[in-house]
Formats: C-alpha cells, structure tokens, sequence
C-alpha cells in the first residue's frame, strides 16, 4: 500500500489530493481539498503575475504541505497548468516556491494536460472513441481518441476566468450581448479545429464545472443515483441547464442545488463551450468522467512503476475485482458460485429457457461472483446494502443503467424487494425486469449450493422429464447445507423453469 499526494495548480483553483493505492482495492481517494486561489486574475496584461497572486500560491503551498505530511504521502507532486505556465514569470514563481515551501512545482505542458485528461478517461470508462474537453481558469483542453489511442489533441488559451474577463466584466452572467458574443468567439475558435467537425462521437467532460453541469441536471430532475462518473446528458439535457443558469439571478444561483458557490460566476461560459462543442461534433451524448488530469497523472506514474496496473483493455473488469476485494469477498466462494451460475445458465439457454443478450449475461457472472457484498456491513440487512453500495458507487466502465442492473442482481432476495429497489429509478422494462428477476433467482439458488463455503459441489447436471425436470448434484464431502438450503430455493429455479424441480444429490 503507498500513498501519492498531487497539489494540482489550476487557474482557478489550487487543489491537494492524497491516493491510496494497492494492488488488491485499486487506486482510491482519501483526501481531496482545495482553495479557490483564482491565479488567473492576478496576470497583468503581459502576462505577469503580481506578488499578490504569488502570495496566494505560496499561503496555500504552505498548508497543503502540511496536510500531505499528516496524511504521511510517499511521492507528493505538485503540478501547475495554464495560470503559472502562460506567466511571464514563471521562473521566479518557482524559484520562490522552491525557497519558500521546499517543493519543486512541475509545469505541465499543454499537450501532457491533454493526454493526462484523456489518459484519465481511457483508463477509468469503457468508451472507445470520443472527444473529451477539460475546461479550466485559464485553458481549455481538447482531445480526439479513437479505439482508446488519442489521435488528436489542442489546448486554448482560454478558461472559465479567462472568458468571464473578456467577456463579462462589470456585466452579470447572464447579460444576452456578452453571451452572444462569447458564443460567436467560441464557434470561430472551435471551428478552426477540423478535426472537430461532424464527428459524430461521445463528448466527455472532465473537470470541475463538467461536474458542476452534471450535478445541476440531476438535481433539476431529482436524480436517484449518486455520483457523475458515466452520467451522461443529451443536447437536450445541455440546453436546459444552459437556459437554466441564463433565466436566473447571480443570487438564485448561489442556492441553485448542485452548482458550487465558488464557481457562480464562472458556470455560464463553462456550460456554454459544453453546447457549441456537443452542436459542432455533432455529438452521441455529453458523458462525464470524475477522473481527470489529477487521476490521469498518478495512474500514469503508478503503472510506470507497477507493470500491468490501468490497464485500458480491463477497466470493468478491474473495478468490479477492487470492488469485491474492498468488501471482502472471498474468492474461492465467489469463483465456485460463478461457476456454478454458468453452468446453470448454459444448461438453461440449452433447454430454451433462457434467451439472454450477452451484456446482461456478463453482468449476471459479475452478481454472481458479487452476491451479498453488502453483508459486509450487516448481514441482516445484505440484501439492502448491496443494492445500495453498487447502485451508488462509482464503478469505473459501467453506465449508471448498468449500475443499477448490477445492483438489482446482485442484491436479488425476492420478487418485492426487486419492485421496491427498481422503482426508485424506473429504469427498466417488464419484460427487462423478468430477466433480472430470472436471472437473480439463479443467483440467489447457486449460492444455496455453496452455503457452507466449503465447495462440496464440483458438477451440476439439468435434465428434462416427461413431467418435470431434475437437477443432479455431484458431490464431495458433507453438502448437509447445502442440500437443506438448496431444496428451500429452488422455487427460483422452478419460475425459470415454468415447472417442477426435483433436485438429487450424487455422492461423486
């Protein structure tokens, strides 16, 4: 286990955040606090920055330090971006950081900000081509990548403080000239990229006011599911949360649900390059990633140092093993409970019973292999606390749709307690929710027939009767458990099999 602490110098904000990482539970986030610093605004017009701003840098340096060293980080690595890499002084702003605090700032070229953001969202989701856009105090960064290899990429010279400056000044947020001509300014930028035009990709946003865009949307709807990593908006979805910021007061927006307070003054050109960029490419959807250049920039140096770790291919796969390990699921149950399940579902899909596309067939082995995760926190109540931890936490390559199926799987106790978890969001279909249904109960009688976590089960074999079907159980050992448990839930397997189950233990 080692702990890696990164100061992130924005534009906008300067931000400490402390990773966690091991091999068994991933890369995990333990401390993430911030100061909005504004840099940007302590640039003279050529570019200088004030003793003021430095100040502001050095204060803040000073007591992220401290907290990095109670937290006792191993690597700390303060990085700068737009606000300190277009000053003209930079040199001397290092220098007396360097004097001042002890730490060597590293600056970020453009085109290393661009391929952290991106590297951030190959690593952490399963889209493989899009268009991610990373919007700062003082940059905003572009990146095009196809089959998850970045193609393109191309920093502006413009942020959210940047474009309030030009654009705003003594005006409010809302003032229709300012907003027309920013708009016109962005269109004229943007469409000197042709690499931008008609791509016809997902747009993926990254960053503080993408989060913030997100988080008003799901308010305004009164979303069921925590968390922005995976949510994704429509065109639609963009233009609300536009004319929903443009209809309101700067102090109507201070109590806006999901808009932070240090950025009121700053969402309006953030959401507004949001909607010239999803129109320009023509995007499929506006996702958004939590990961971002911070979580690019230190997966990148975990894997330089740890071979196989991040790997873009695995993402899914990775999360849900971290995930299982977090909760301590034991492998050798999970693995034979999987087993099992397969067995069950092929034997199943055989006989017709089952006519399971191949998506919601993985997410049924990954509920299997997850079952009761929950019942780490209490056993009395693992059905609720599984549904609740999966449905609500970030989990890197699922969509929040898939999430939740995973949830209702994994979680599965009986028919009423699906009707009650599924309505919170009313996601699914009948007939979506018959499969889940179906599919749960397997789960739920694979488990009865490794109860007693000793794996007496090594072979499962579902034949068809004139009348019924049987269900012959080859053993090992004293499956007494088993056969109890097994005989109490095979009303599952019977509502699968739209008849009567009988159900033999063999001694192999």
């Amino acid at each position: 286990m080692e702990r890696n602490g990164l100061i992130d110098i924005g534009s906008n904000t300067i931000r400490l955040v402390i990773f966690q990482f091991d091999h068994e539970t991933g890369l995990n986030e333990i401390q993430n606090i911030k100061t909005p610093a504004r840099l940007s605004q302590y640039l003279d017009d050529n570019k200088k920055m004030s003793d003021e701003g430095i100040d502001v840098l050095v204060t803040a340096l000073h007591s992220f330090k401290k907290v990095a060293e109670s937290f006792q980080v191993e690597h700390l690595y303060p990085i700068a971006t737009a606000a300190i890499r277009q000053s003209s002084n930079r040199d001397m702003i290092m220098t007396r950081v360097r004097q001042e605090v002890g730490i060597d700032i590293e600056l970020i070229p453009e085109e290393d900000e661009a391929f952290y953001g991106s590297y951030a969202v190959t690593h952490t989701t399963n889209i493989k081509d899009g268009i991610t856009v990373d919007i700062g105090g003082g940059s905003t960064e572009l990146t095009y990548f196809k089959n998850k290899k970045i193609k393109e990429a191309i920093s502006f010279p413009f942020g959210v403080v940047t474009l309030t400056r030009m654009f705003f000044d003594g005006k409010a947020h809302n003032d229709k000239d300012a907003l027309k001509k920013m708009e016109k300014f962005l269109k004229r930028e943007f469409s000197q990229i042709e690499w931008l035009a008609n791509k016809k990709v997902m747009l993926i946003g990254i960053g503080g006011s993408a989060r913030n865009c997100a988080r008003i949307h799901q308010a305004l709807h009164h979303y069921p599911i925590a968390g922005v990593h995976g949510y994704t908006m429509t065109s639609e979805n963009v233009a609300e949360v536009y004319e929903t910021l443009k209809k309101n007061s700067r102090e109507a927006l201070i109590n806006l649900d999901g808009l932070s307070r240090d950025r009121v003054d700053i969402i309006m050109p953030a959401v507004t390059v949001f909607n010239v960029l999803y129109d320009m490419i023509g995007a499929k959807a506006f996702a958004f990633s939590r990961k971002g250049i911070r979580e690019g920039f230190i997966m990148n140096q975990i894997a330089k140092l740890h071979h196989g770790e991040f790997k873009k291919e695995n993402v899914q796969v990775d999360a849900l093993k971290h995930l299982a390990n977090e909760y301590k699921i034991e492998s050798t149950g999970a693995m034979q409970r999987q087993k099992l399940a397969r067995s069950l579902f092929e034997q199943l899909t055989a006989l017709g019973k089952l006519n399971i596309d191949d998506v919601l067939k993985e997410h049924f082995l990954q509920a299997a292999y997850l079952y009761y995760l929950g019942k780490f926190i209490d056993s009395d109540a693992s059905s609720q606390h599984t549904y609740y931890i999966i449905a609500n936490s970030s989990i890197n390559g699922l969509s929040h749709k898939e999430r939740v199926r995973l949830a209702l799987l994994t979680s599965f106790k009986n028919k009423t307690m699906l009707k009650v978890y599924s309505d919170e969001t009313k996601w699914f279909s009948e007939s979506e929710l018959s499969d889940i249904q179906a599919l749960g109960g397997i789960v739920k009688f694979v488990n009865a027939l490794n109860i007693s976590n000793t794996n007496p089960i090594h072979t499962i074999k579902l034949q068809e009767n004139k009348q019924d079907y049987t269900l012959e159980i080859y053993y090992e050992g004293d499956p007494i458990a088993e056969i109890y448990q097994s005989n109490r839930q095979k009303k599952h397997m019977e509502k699968v099999l739209k008849d009567k189950l009988n159900i033999q233990f063999i001694n192999a």
